[in-house]
């Protein structure tokens, strides 16, 4: 049957339900795509297939996922060719975006769980995230002064970005130092966690304005009610989304 969409408009609302939902609006080309429920229990699970072909194969596991990015964007350009006019460019965009964004970052942690000494690695991105929103807010509310990005976030400071910064990489040394090498007797990665969550917890802040950015485009004050404080289960996970590949590759490169 045939649909009438209305371009993104003030009112729209972001739903706060399945990987995939993260720039659904009501009136959106991404609504249609994942309001479906089949649509939606596909692409929910999917990120439960990425990590299963990462436990077999890791070779069988990165062909998937291009495989899966390949065929979001050309399924989006066919609809996009075959339907011109009735969806604009930045509908479409968003539907690409919201598709791919979620369920490919998130399996980061998956994977990074998968690394020898992963058990350790996998509370590195809650460092670099949540303890740096943490920092980064008490610090800001005692002595920031300058605003870090006035139209996107006007409460962030340049003080309290520095405050979180500098709170992850110690809580990184305490983890290290204390908990995994004393603790539970392993091995002593203190600096290389250090430098992990000094730019996990710098990309945690881009991840967070990221996710902002995208609210003041769309008019909207938070991305659900799931969490009531919260503003729903994005605003509290947009910096992990964020982050979780970023200490994954470092975790590569360094350790």
């Amino acid at each position: 049957p045939r649909i009438s969409i209305k371009p993104l408009s003030s009112g729209s609302e972001m739903c706060d339900e399945g990987a995939s939902s993260f720039f659904v609006s009501t009136n959106s080309l991404s609504n249609i795509l994942t309001n479906s429920i089949s649509l939606r229990l596909i692409i929910s699970a999917e990120a439960f297939v990425f990590l299963a072909l990462r436990a077999l194969n890791s070779d069988l596991y990165l062909s998937a996922s291009a495989l899966y990015v390949f065929a979001v964007i050309i399924v989006m350009a066919l609809i996009y060719v075959f339907t011109f006019k009735r969806f604009d460019f930045k509908q479409v965009s968003y539907a690409i975006v919201g598709a791919l964004y979620t369920p490919l970052f998130v399996t980061s942690i998956f994977l990074i769980r998968c690394l020898n000494g992963g058990k350790y690695l996998f509370w590195l991105i809650f460092i670099s995230s949540w303890i740096c929103d943490t920092c980064a807010y008490l610090v800001g509310c005692n002595f920031g002064k300058h605003k870090m990005a006035p139209v996107l976030s006007p409460k962030k400071s340049v003080e309290g970005a520095i405050g979180g910064v500098v709170g992850s990489v110690i809580v990184a040394f305490i983890f290290a130092y204390f908990v995994q090498h004393k603790l539970f007797s392993g091995n002593n990665y203190a600096t290389e966690y250090m430098i992990i969550c000094l730019v996990g917890a710098c990309f945690s802040q881009v991840g967070d304005l990221f996710a902002s950015a995208i609210k003041r485009n769309n008019d909207i004050k938070d991305y659900g009610n799931l969490i009531p404080g919260h503003g729903g289960i994005l605003d509290r996970f947009d910096s992990v989304i964020f982050v979780a590949p970023i200490v994954y590759v470092l975790s590569l490169i360094i350790l």
